[in-house]
């Protein structure tokens, strides 16, 4: 028998669009662009390096910097439709979902992240593949829907579908983090820290285009593998010489400043700025939630001790008003106001029991969790725990929070004290990032008057800032007609009921069954 010839032009695989979109509520709860927001939502190139570029059309949208998806004609465009986003945004996905759906009943609707991961009986149920894994489980989803062909050989960031980067370049190192603080989402999926070898790292870098500046947004970029700390660093700093980017910053955990020799290096290799998780300069506080990793060095002179060296400071602040009084939140923000040695925190926001932490459960045990609170109300902005002090005294400081009502004057003399103390240390863009951030932050009501999409034709309800009572936005009213059978996909995820108990959308959720520990599994 004649051996057969393997065909030189073998048929090409159907063409395949996939749409893939980040899924964002902004804290303010108007439909406004975030476009000059650090660090911009990188998820759905990492997704979309997924799918084969010779068999698949894929584009992205990220809500935070494009503002909500309200656009019919692309969301009836995909055969697929990839959701990811943060917790609270669950009901995004939702949205989209029945959207997506109404235009086109055969889209195949994927959804992943750490909302489908705390919720995966109910995300089983609404969406056709709950991806519970990593972002490699993508892989095995196209397989088993498209087939294999339309599965890239080798998964890679698309930063060419990334429209919404500018001259900043995102690239991840490792994964997850060798930390367990009680409030945070990663502690709740229990995954260990992983690193990537440094081929991978370098095909990221080259991958992202030569850039301004380069991000690296591992959730812990020092982390516990100190060998490997210093390669990346050694990889960064001969890509940076090598015209790739001119600068970078990075997320540490508290820890790396122990050493001095951490500092230098980074410092060397061209490191202009370092994010870090302060939280709060109280160690009880801290202690409770433990994060016993910011306890080790004073916070004030961790700050000093960065900026001093050429490297910027940058940081949050988590201000819990179940425990601590506004009296003394206002102490504390009054102490970091006037100590120009240091940065003012780049965001603020008030301590969220997220679905799975052992912080929820401990909530959820103590029955703090306001009655009616939604998930999406999960934002840092909004009251959803019984407070120390008077509601409407913490309603108030929570509402001047938003732009730092009482603290502008402040803030000016602080900007200006800090120039001074620092003008010889820090270039003029470093200055731009120390302290850009804090003034944008005063002026937000100017900031937020405008939605990037023209005018806001119905004017948002104003907010309470209480979860029990918080109007919902816009985007629960379908922006066009969608099928009758999806009128439930606008109703809001809720977490409690009208009398504080965990509401039948968390108890149905697989939430309990799957996250919580017995005593939780128990109390329920």
């Amino acid at each position: 028998m004649q051996e057969m010839q393997p065909l030189r032009n073998p048929v090409a695989l159907p063409r395949k669009r996939v749409l893939i979109v980040n899924c964002y509520f902004d804290d303010s709860r108007q439909p406004i662009r975030r476009t000059n927001k650090i660090p911009q939502a990188v998820g759905p190139i990492y997704l979309a390096g997924a799918f084969a570029r010779e068999s698949c059309d894929v584009r992205c949208y990220t809500e935070l910097a494009s503002g909500p998806l309200e656009d019919e004609r692309l969301l009836a465009w995909p055969d697929m439709l990839v959701l990811t986003g943060l917790t609270n945004g669950f009901d995004r996905m939702l949205h989209l979902t029945a959207y997506s759906r109404s235009k086109n009943p055969r889209v195949i609707v994927v959804a992943g992240g750490p909302a489908v991961r705390a919720l995966p009986l109910l995300s089983k149920k609404v969406f056709d593949y709950a991806c519970l894994g990593d972002v490699e489980e993508l892989g095995e989803v196209i397989a088993e829907a498209f087939g294999p062909g339309y599965v890239a050989k080798q998964m890679l960031p698309r930063y060419d579908l990334a429209y919404w980067l500018g001259r900043i370049g995102y690239v991840e190192t490792t994964r997850y983090c060798n930390f367990r603080c009680s409030f945070c989402a990663l502690t709740a999926e229990g995954r260990p820290y992983q690193t990537y070898g440094l081929d991978y790292i370098r095909q990221q870098i080259v991958a992202s285009g030569k850039r301004s500046r380069m991000f690296f947004l591992d959730n812990n970029f020092y982390g516990s593998d100190r060998n490997h700390f210093r390669a990346r660093v050694g990889l960064i700093d001969e890509m940076r010489r090598a015209g790739q980017f001119q600068h970078w910053g990075a997320l540490v955990t508290n820890d790396f400043y122990r050493s001095e020799e951490n500092l230098r290096l980074v410092r060397d290799a061209g490191c202009e700025l370092l994010f870090s998780g302060l939280e709060s300069f109280d160690n009880d506080w801290l202690r409770s939630f433990n994060k016993l990793q910011n306890t080790s060095s004073p916070q004030v002179e961790m700050v000093t001790k960065s900026l001093n060296a050429g490297v910027v400071f940058a940081y949050g602040l988590m201000l819990d008003v179940t425990t601590r009084c506004v009296a003394d939140l206002r102490r504390e923000l009054e102490f970091i106001t006037s100590t120009p040695e240091i940065t003012i925190p780049s965001f603020i926001t008030l301590s969220i029991p997220l679905l799975g932490t052992p912080y929820f459960y401990e909530c959820v045990e103590k029955g703090t969790i306001l009655p009616d609170t939604k998930l999406r109300d999960m934002d840092g902005t909004t009251v959803i725990q019984r407070p120390l002090d008077d509601i409407g005294e913490v309603v108030k400081f929570v509402d001047d929070l938003q732009s730092l009502r009482g603290f502008h004057g402040r803030v000016v003399k602080h900007a200006a004290g800090f120039a001074r103390l620092y003008r010889s240390k820090l270039t003029k863009m470093q200055m731009v990032l120390a302290l850009g951030s804090d003034l944008l932050t005063c002026s937000q009501p100017l900031s937020t008057s405008f939605t990037g999409l023209g005018w806001i034709k119905d004017r948002p309800k104003p907010r309470t800032f209480i979860s029990s009572t918080e109007p919902l936005d816009h985007m629960y009213t379908p922006a066009f007609r969608v099928e009758s059978r999806f009128a439930s996909y606008f109703k809001p995820t809720m977490v409690t009921d009208k009398n504080g108990e965990l509401h039948q959308d968390i108890i149905r959720s697989g939430l309990l069954e799957i996250h919580s520990p017995r005593k939780a599994v128990a109390g329920a």
